[in-house]
Parts: structure tokens; sequence; C-alpha cells
């Protein structure tokens, strides 16, 4: 049966779990032992349609509101042994990637907007250097000194910090998810935008024969950055579509759905941008050789690629692990 037959056979069913999970949560007295046989009997019941819903349509919305609703119920009934340390590698071990997975589209979507904009931008420069200014904020288009590359590797860093190209990248980073709440329109501005300015610098930097250097020092932080960016990219995204196409649950259920699962996917990339702080701060302008720095960029993009990896494995090894607690 497709996945809204599904839904008319088991909504019942499914509303009746969501209730009940709603008053145990709210209860201060003592869960008795009749509420743990029916939720018992109902987690079962939706762990056995989700199954089904994630063989057949992995990305529905009626997978994501099951998944959600037996993680409730996971939690619910396992509560007592599942807190403190064990949620949080619970989480980042495999619920995210496993919801970065389901959202890869939005987030593909948003790093397609970056690159059309760094195409837009550098072909725009090379064109005529003079459009740096028409593009750039004058703070930034002001500050280039493509000539400081050939002073110390100390002072390499300060010229690429005075254009400021991953500005205060977390707060990039919420204001470009928050923009999901414009219907997604203000997401594809900004994305489109940050991107027309690392390509508008990358001309700068290779019409004056510096583009090696250039992205020696971008690519070490900037690729943890950039993914970081283009998942909360991608979860303002979805917030937009979730809005235009609800699917079979009403319009503001979707959408408030859609916002709470794009949170967390926001609330992901924090530790992403420490890491790359700590990569900017330490080894973005350091004396290290140009071909190191290429290496540790390249070494965040395996890493990247690894945790993903290994995300997808184990929930596909312990399926019930890829909903949160």
């Amino acid at each position: 049966m497709d996945p809204a037959q599904r839904i008319k056979r088991y909504k019942d069913d499914w509303s009746e779990l969501e209730l009940l999970l709603g008053a145990l949560d709210n209860i201060r007295r003592p869960i008795r032992a009749d509420d743990i046989d029916r939720l018992t009997v109902l987690y079962k019941s939706a762990s056995a349609h989700l199954s089904a819903m994630r063989t057949e349509w992995p990305n529905d919305s009626a997978t994501t509101y099951l998944n959600h609703l037996v993680a409730r119920a996971n939690h619910l009934l396992y509560r007592q042994s599942d807190k403190g340390a064990g949620r949080i590698r619970s989480f980042f071990g495999v619920y995210y990637p496993s919801l970065i997975r389901r959202r890869q589209l939005f987030i593909l979507i948003a790093g397609a907007l970056f690159l059309l904009g760094m195409i837009a931008g550098f072909a725009s420069v090379w064109a005529d250097p003079l459009n740096v200014h028409l593009l750039l904020p004058a703070n930034i288009a002001n500050s280039i000194d493509p000539a400081a590359t050939n002073g110390p590797r100390g002072d390499l860093h300060s010229p690429l910090v005075s254009t400021e190209i991953f500005i205060n990248n977390i707060r990039v980073a919420i204001i470009t998810f928050l923009s999901g709440v414009t219907l997604g329109i203000g997401t594809v501005y900004l994305l489109a935008y940050n991107g027309l300015i690392v390509g508008a610098l990358a001309a700068v930097f290779m019409q004056a024969g510096e583009s090696y250097v250039f992205w020696a020092y971008i690519l070490p932080h900037g690729v943890i950055e950039l993914t970081s960016i283009f998942i909360a990219g991608g979860a303002g995204l979805y917030m937009g579509y979730r809005f235009f196409v609800p699917g079979a649950y009403a319009r503001k259920r979707q959408f408030l759905q859609a916002s709470k699962e794009s949170v967390q996917l926001l609330l992901g990339t924090i530790p992403l941008f420490v890491i790359a702080g700590i990569i900017e701060g330490y080894v973005t302008p350091s004396t290290l050789s140009l071909g190191t720095k290429y290496a540790v960029a390249g070494g965040t993009l395996l890493l990247l690629a690894l945790y993903y990896a290994y995300g997808l494995l184990r929930e596909r090894s312990a399926p019930s692990d890829s909903s949160i607690r």
C-alpha cells in the first residue's frame, strides 16, 4: 500500500500512541503497568510500520513523523538507561548522520547555490577587476592585498583575515538557517551572496598569481566551515519547502515538524564550527608549509566522509538507534 493508504489505515493507532506519550510525559504520578502494556503494544506496532516505510518510502513525510513518534516511545520506555553522555553519543553517532542523509538533497542544493554564486563572482571579477568594488563590501574590497603573500608566512594570514571571508561563521549559519522562515528566499540569497564573495576573492588572487597560496589559507578550516554552512542552509531550505509542500498532514503541523528537525541539523553543526575555529586559529595562520595545509584540508574532508559513513553503517546495523532518544 502507498503512504496515503497506510496513514489512513493506521492513523488511529498512531494518534493513540501520540496521545499516550503526551499524557505520560506530563503526568507526575508513577506510570501504571497498564500504561506500559499499552505503550509497548503501540510502540511495537509503530516500529513495524516505520521499518516498512523506511524500506519503501524513506523520504516521505509520514516516515519522518513515524521516526519521531517511535523515538519518543523508545525514550519513554528506556529513559532510565539512556541519559547524559549516552544521548549525546546516540545523537552524533547515529541520528545526525541519518538526518543528514534524509535531507541531503536540500544540503546539496545549498552547496549548489553557493557554488553558483562563487562562479558568478569569479567570472565577474575575472572579466573586470574593478567589479570587486561592486560585488564586495567596502571593508573587504579595500583591504585585499595579494602582494602581502610575498611577505613572511606569519604575515600572510593578515590580508586574508582582513577580507573577513568567513566573518563570524556561526552567525552566518544561524542567519542562513533562520532565513528559512522567509520560505527559503533569504536562505537562497545568503548562500549565493557568500559564494559570490569567495569567488570574487579567488579571482583577485588568481590574477595576482597567488591562487595556490590563497586556497592554502582557506581550505584547512574552510572545508568544515562550508560543510556546516551548507547543512544550515539545507535546513533552512527544507523549512521553506515544507511550507509549500506539506504532504499528507496540515501545513502548520508539517512546517513545525520540519522546523524541529531543521533545528537539530543546525545544532549538529556546532562541534564542526568549534573544530574549524581551532584549525583557523592554530593551523591557518601558522608557518606550516602550504603543502601541509592542503594535507590538513584533505584530512578534514576524509574525516567528515568517514564520520558520515560510520553513522550510516551504525544506523543499518541498529535501526532503532537512528532515532533521537
